[in-house]
C-alpha cells in the first residue's frame, strides 16, 4: 500500500519531487527529490516544468470543494454568451475550458495539474448569469482540495494534512543542499528547521570536517545517529541530515531512527527542461 503525492518546493515552481511514500514498517519511508543547481551558486533552483496553469488573460474564478464534488465557477464577462459556445475538456487530472466569441477563442483556464483525480465522465458544466459552473466528481472523496490546481500554496496545505505533524528526514550527498530544501519546506508546512551539522558542531564546538580528520568518518556518523535517535521523537520538523561518506545515513544500521518520519532523498541532477521530470519515470 503506498500513498503518492506531487510536491512543488518553492513559489516559483522550479522542483519537484518524485512521489512515492511506502507504508511497509521495515525501512524507511523514501521520497526521492532531483534538482538541477547552476555552478555560480545555490541561491536557485532550476528544474523547467509545464505551466500547470495557462489562461490567455487573467481569469476568476471561485472554487469550492463539497466533500465528494467540486464546483468551480469562472467569470465569462458576458451575459449573452450561450452554451455553444463553450468548450470544455475534462480528464482525470486535467481541465480545458475555451470560449468563442466575436471570432476568437479565449481559453478561460487550461491545466494539466489538477489538485487531485476526478471522475471525467461525471463532469457537468452550465451557465448561470455570467459566470460558468463546472462540476466534478472527485475519485477521492476523502482528500480535501484546497485548490482546484497544484501550487505551491496549495499542495503543502494539501501535504500537512497527509503528515499530520509527523517529521521529515532530509538524506542526500551534499549538506549544504539538504539544509536549503530543509528551510523550503519548512517555510511552507510551517514546520521548524533543523540541521545535524549544526547541533553536532554546536555541541562539540568543532567543524564535521574536523572531526572526520580527526575521528574519522564512522566517528562522525556514530555521533549524528545519537543527535538523529533524540530527533527521533521530535514533531513538526524538517531534519536535514549530513551527507556523503561522515552521514549516518549512509549506514543501513542507522535507519532506524529514520522509521518515525519520511525520509527524502535528494539527487543532484544536471538535467534541465523536460529531460528534468522524465528522469523520475
Amino acid at each position: 500500500m503506498a500513498t503518492t503525492l506531487n510536491i512543488l518546493l518553492s513559489p516559483s515552481n522550479n522542483t519537484q519531487i518524485q512521489r512515492v511514500f511506502s507504508s511497509s514498517s521495515s525501512s524507511p519511508k523514501f521520497l526521492s527529490l532531483r534538482t538541477h543547481f547552476p555552478t555560480v551558486g545555490f541561491n536557485k533552483l532550476l528544474c523547467a516544468t509545464s505551466p500547470i496553469f495557462s489562461p490567455t488573460d487573467a481569469t476568476h474564478y471561485e472554487f469550492n470543494d463539497d466533500s465528494s464534488e467540486i464546483e468551480l465557477r469562472l467569470e465569462l464577462g458576458d451575459e449573452s454568451i450561450s452554451p455553444g459556445q463553450v468548450f470544455v475538456d475534462a480528464n482525470d487530472n486535467s481541465l480545458l475550458i475555451r470560449v468563442e466569441r466575436s471570432g476568437y477563442t479565449k481559453t478561460l483556464l487550461d491545466t494539466n495539474s489538477l489538485y487531485g483525480m476526478i471522475k471525467p465522465s461525471e463532469t457537468i458544466w452550465y451557465i448561470d448569469d455570467a459566470q460558468l459552473v463546472v462540476n466534478m466528481k472527485k475519485q477521492d472523496s476523502s482528500l480535501k482540495w484546497p485548490d482546484i490546481m497544484e501550487s505551491w500554496e496549495s499542495l503543502t496545505t494539501g501535504v500537512i494534512q497527509l503528515l499530520k505533524g509527523t517529521s521529515l528526514f532530509l538524506v542526500g550527498e551534499s549538506t549544504e543542499i539538504n539544509y536549503k530544501i530543509a528551510r523550503e519546506l519548512a517555510v511552507g508546512l510551517g514546520y521548524t528547521p533543523l540541521s545535524t551539522k549544526e547541533l553536532l558542531e554546536t555541541y562539540t564546538k568543532e567543524s564535521i570536517e574536523s572531526l572526520a580528520i580527526k575521528e574519522g568518518y564512522d566517528a562522525v556518523a556514530e555521533a549524528e545517529g545519537v543527535i538523529l535517535e533524540s530527533l527521533s521523537s521530535q514533531a513538526r520538523a524538517v531534519i536535514a541530515t549530513i551527507g556523503g561518506s561522515p552521514g549516518a545515513a549512509r549506514s543501513s544500521n542507522k535507519w532506524q531512527h529514520l522509521f518515525a518520519g519520511f525520509s527524502l532523498w535528494l539527487s543532484q541532477s544536471d538535467a534541465t527542461g523536460d529531460n528534468c521530470s522524465s528522469e523520475f519515470f
